[in-house]
């Protein structure tokens, strides 16, 4: 499994300089390759090497950054091509998408760029690095992370490294490689129901209130809201400052959630299902207050921790169908629009049954994870 380590850089005023003027120069370089790219209908990795090396090195890059730069280039014209088919800039001859057509990739000037071992070392024992820049070696960078993040380093750390710049401060992300543990055989699943009232709701009635949540969002929006209209020199700097604020937020809402879920997962030998909602927003009609809460919800993140946080506990995760989870009886199995009073009622109108609604919710989906699992591994042992 492919994990991300960021440290944080403590550069002197020096290196600073360094770091910034080899940043702005790659991406510089790689927005030349992109023009290129655009200009010749040539995007391929290889094909773009062969057309655009020359001139990219003499922009001031050594060879290594040169070739980083080209195949960010190339990289960015990939996402672009995917997210075209999968039709994410609108159908085909809409404005959004001539727009998006119509010009090439542009990389902001601070954009992260990667390097490899040959342009970045590591000191571990020493917590310093030594990388290339345009103004030579910078050597005795020191950093600072926590014991497990370097744990992680010395034990897994492998391949490339982006440097990043962020609100002033620097970083530098390391891909590490790490085994996955065997996954156990779980005695049953721990049903989870994600939403928006309550963000996950466990088949055991365990419930993560997403209230909170909900009122640091709609508290940043009017915020945003009254900062926008403003327009002032003052407005936008503190609109800068504010900015990522709320999905900091969010995020480590759900890393905290997602590893409540494991641990209860994992101490009592479970797996874990989860809703497949993939394209829910595509799918859902709902009024406009509605569709910003919707829009602003975190749920594939949530999914992306828990799946990741499980996988290195070998707690087993199985995605299922949500359709009707929160109208069928997880009692009898009778569904029924009527069965659903409000958000948080369900009661079965043909056994009687009562529950909060989102634990129903919940237990109908660890039924489904013990079905998907029972069927895919009946299919693992005929074979």
């Amino acid at each position: 499994m492919k994990l991300v380590v960021q440290v944080k850089l403590l550069p002197d005023e020096a290196a600073r300089v360094a770091l910034r003027e080899t940043l702005r120069t790659c991406n510089r370089a790689a927005d030349h390759a992109s023009r290129r790219a655009f200009e010749t209908g040539v995007t391929g990795g290889r094909p773009l090497q062969r057309l655009v090396y020359g001139e990219v090195k003499a922009m001031g890059l050594s060879a290594q950054p040169a070739l980083h730069a080209v195949r960010k280039a190339a990289g960015a014209y990939a996402t672009l091509k995917a997210n075209l088919k999968a039709g994410n800039y609108g159908p085909e001859g809409s404005k959004r998408r001539k727009a998006v057509e119509g010009k090439p990739v542009r990389f902001r000037k601070d954009a992260a760029q990667p390097f490899d071992d040959r342009c970045l070392s590591w000191q571990l024992e020493a917590r310093t690095v030594s990388i290339w820049t345009v103004r030579g070696r910078v050597r005795g960078i020191g950093f600072q992370c926590s014991p497990s993040q370097m744990k992680m380093l010395t034990e897994y750390r492998r391949g490339e490294s982006d440097l990043v710049l962020r609100g002033g401060s620097w970083y530098l992300q390391a891909t590490c490689e790490v085994p996955e543990p065997e996954l156990g055989n779980p005695v049953g699943f721990l049903g989870v129901d994600l939403g928006i009232v309550n963000i996950a709701t466990t088949s055991d009635g365990t419930r993560h209130a997403g209230k909170h949540l909900n009122q640091v969002r709609h508290k940043n929006r009017r915020l945003r809201s009254r900062l926008q209209k403003k327009g002032t020199r003052s407005a936008k700097r503190l609109l800068r400052k504010l900015s990522g604020r709320e999905a900091r937020f969010a995020a480590d809402t759900n890393h905290c959630i997602a590893k409540k879920l494991v641990t209860e997962a994992q101490r009592t030998c479970r797996g874990i299902a989860l809703e497949d909602l993939g394209g829910i927003r595509d799918r859902v009609r709902l009024r406009k207050p509605q569709r910003v809460t919707l829009h602003s919800w975190s749920f594939a993140q949530l999914g992306a921790f828990v799946s990741y946080k499980a996988a290195l506990a070998g707690v087993p995760v199985v995605f299922v169908d949500p359709r009707y989870t929160s109208q069928g009886c997880s009692a009898c199995g009778h569904v029924s629009r009527r069965n659903r009073s409000d958000q948080s009622t369900f009661h079965c109108t043909s056994c009687g049954f009562a529950e909060h609604a989102d634990v129903n919710a919940g237990r109908n989906i660890a039924q489904r994870g013990a079905a998907a699992w029972a069927v895919s591994h009946a299919a693992d042992d005929a074979a």
